[in-house]
């Protein structure tokens, strides 16, 4: 107010207590769904500057090195602290980005038989995960786009392997859908809804990987869902007599 007066951080809190308040008051005036929005890209943002952060200053350091130091053991650790913070990194980019770009209608599908039992195989084998116990229905096959399907797969695949937990998966017909049915690490509270600032963050990089799932499932007609101990993917049968393509 004119002619007040303060001294030392009286007044930075006054801002602060003010900006606050504006704060709680423009989030109590915005709709739910542009507020949660917010959260959720204020979570994304975390996730991704974390590991963004760790890359800048191993490149940093690495930098400063004299040569003989940089092909040392120390140059070794800091280059696979750099490594492995690019490679979190670039799947958040990805998982993000994939959700982003289906819920906008973003992505053009090309819809195919495809084999079950080799799918998962194939993403298995590129997740690295090491026990993985399959029992998946003969000659099962499912009408999705191949791309998608194999990043939904690798998505559960991912969450269910925690800590390295062995993961089971079931799959089977009824009627005209198929239930893949992925156990290992039990799912967490809320597991499949939107993240949001608070949300715990995953030190391996796939924080987003439920949330592009669920995104997935949408966009093939189906659906996820989880339980306390196991995720269940419904995905739409190929239509009998459909060839299915090796993967």
């Amino acid at each position: 107010m004119e002619g007040e007066t303060c001294e030392g951080e009286t007044c930075v809190a006054n801002d602060e207590a003010t900006e606050r308040a504006l704060d709680a008051s423009m989030t109590r005036d915005r709709p739910a769904s542009t507020a949660q929005r917010g959260s959720f890209l204020g979570f994304v943002a975390h996730e991704m500057r974390n590991p963004l952060s760790t890359a800048l200053w191993s490149a940093e350091l690495l930098v400063r090195l004299s040569t003989e130091e940089r092909g040392g053991a120390r140059g070794e650790k800091l280059s696979g602290m750099y490594l492995r913070s690019l490679q979190r990194l670039r799947m958040l980019v990805e998982d993000h980005f994939l959700a982003e770009r289906l819920e906008a209608g973003g992505i053009p599908f090309r819809m195919e038989s495809v084999p079950v039992r080799e799918t998962l195989a194939t993403v298995a084998a590129k997740a690295g995960v090491a026990d993985l116990r399959p029992d998946i229905e003969e000659h099962l096959a499912v009408w999705v786009d191949r791309g998608l399907f194999e990043r939904a797969l690798d998505g559960l695949l991912a969450a269910s392997a925690r800590e390295g937990s062995p993961v089971s998966v079931d799959a089977r017909r009824v009627r005209d859908v198929a239930l893949v049915r992925v156990r290992g690490a039990p799912p967490v509270p809320n597991a499949l809804e939107v993240p949001q600032k608070g949300t715990a963050s995953d030190p391996t990089g796939r924080a987003l990987a439920l949330h592009m799932v669920v995104r997935i499932a949408q966009a093939l007609g189906g659906s996820v869902s989880a339980t306390q101990e196991d995720y269940l993917l419904v995905v739409p049968l190929a239509a009998a007599g459909t060839q299915s393509a090796a993967p």
